[in-house]
């Protein structure tokens, strides 16, 4: 069966007025990314009023130019839509903000090919997922481990998950975690500044690694509790297993953290007692600027209710 094609009428602003054409068609459609919009004017997907086909990305653009692009409808994607329940904390036609449960792997791998977030949104967005470079699904731009709580943002549009891309990588993006560590840090509030790679020893575990690439964590005690503390982590960067790594390099490891925690036996007691089986791990805040409207978002989440009693059972 072959694709449909939709036609979108584009016309160039006055302020677009002599910029290359496929940044003045991204100014004046904004589900579709610039490079996107070069894929489809280098393809002939492009024309003019007078139906003339504009091949060239870089040629200057008038302002009040009616330019048709012809963008083909997106191609189903390879994963099934499977109906997960999901707690969405924003949603709009660009992007949607997940506080994701634990438990919840966000993209189809070996092991996990189904029942994950990407599932679930293939299912909730259905149809307004308008294509991310012309696939039917949504843009993951970050992750969270399997076993973390809280927020993250997946785009809906080619132009949403440009922007947003962008921001991780220029690490702009405001995100802050909860996690509840073994011992009590000293001083209670400080940077960590080392590099990660993947262990040299053991390819399933980050290491620090010299040459590795830079990673740094900002981390603050919120309250100190039983041989442990809830603190604050501010990532500057934002890479794989980052808060789980640099907090046991400085001595407080994360209760629960079965990959890189050191469970004191006193706490291991408590984390049978409450079946807390995780990391206590929480990512409950995340600001960025919303990639089309260019408008300020910043969104926060509680600790869910085992890390909330996990909490609760430390107090001093």
């Amino acid at each position: 069966m072959s694709r449909g094609v939709s036609i979108i009428e584009a016309r160039i602003s006055d302020t677009a007025d002599g910029w290359r054409l496929d940044r003045a068609l991204a100014d004046a459609v904004p589900t579709l990314s610039r490079e996107r919009l070069k894929v489809l004017i280098n393809g002939g997907s492009v024309s003019d009023g007078a139906g003339a086909l504009s091949r060239d990305p870089s040629r200057k653009a008038a302002a009040g130019t009616l330019f048709h692009v012809a963008v083909p409808d997106p191609t189903p994607a390879h994963n099934v839509a499977q109906d997960i329940a999901l707690n969405i904390a924003y949603e709009d036609e660009h992007l949607i903000v997940i506080d994701k449960q634990a438990g919840l792997v966000v993209h189809p791998a070996a092991g996990n090919l189904d029942g994950t977030l990407v599932n679930a949104l293939l299912h909730h967005c259905g149809g307004s997922l308008s294509g991310i470079g012309g696939v039917a699904r949504p843009g993951i731009v970050h992750r969270i481990d399997k076993d973390t709580s809280g927020l993250m943002v997946a785009a809906k549009t080619d132009r949403a998950h440009e922007g947003l891309a962008r921001q991780f990588h220029d690490h702009s993006i405001d995100r802050r975690y909860k996690a509840i560590v073994s011992g009590k840090p000293a001083p209670p509030a400080g940077k960590v500044d080392a590099p990660l790679a993947r262990s040299p020893s053991n390819r399933k575990k980050v290491a620090i690694v010299e040459g590795g690439k830079r990673a740094v964590t900002h981390f603050s005690t919120i309250r100190t509790l039983k041989n442990a503390a809830l603190v604050e982590c501010r990532l500057e960067t934002g890479r794989t297993h980052q808060v789980r790594v640099h907090m046991s390099s400085i001595g407080h490891p994360l209760l629960g953290d079965p990959v890189y925690g050191r469970t004191k036996q006193v706490h291991r007691e408590l984390l049978e007692t409450l079946h807390f089986h995780r990391q206590a791990l929480h990512a409950a805040r995340l600001g960025f600027i919303h990639p089309v409207k260019s408008i300020a978002l910043a969104f926060e989440s509680e600790m869910p209710d085992d890390m909330q009693e996990l909490f609760n059972s430390l107090i001093v």
